[in-house]
């Protein structure tokens, strides 16, 4: 008899840590495209984060830690708008493993 499994929602826990980050589109050289925001949750290979303007799937978009100032490059998943005209983004860092630290931090392994 065969099996067909299919999986339906996330493979992968998200935790609810929030983060103070920058956000800024990958491609702006300057600080203007920038806002400062914050994670809603997190896991291994992306986060959702609260932002101010609309992005578009497949958007690469830059995310710093401004605890630590490490930097990651993520690909926009989605962009759900709230009643409130805010935007949360889904990023995939794309492949690469993030571990998050109990001190809402963010390292690359």
């Amino acid at each position: 008899m065969a099996y067909k499994s299919r999986i339906v929602g996330r493979m992968e826990k998200r935790l609810p840590i929030a983060i103070v980050v920058r956000l800024a589109p990958a491609q702006e050289q300057s600080a203007n495209g920038a806002e400062m925001t914050y994670t809603d949750n997190v896991s291994v290979h992306g986060a959702r984060v609260a932002t101010t303007r609309p992005w578009q799937a497949g958007d690469m978009a830059q995310v710093t830690s401004l605890k630590d100032e490490i930097t990651l490059a993520g690909k926009v998943v989605y962009c759900h708008k709230l009643q409130d005209q805010r935007y949360q983004i889904g990023l995939n860092f794309q492949g690469r493993r993030v571990t998050w630290s109990a001190y809402n931090t963010y390292s690359n392994t």
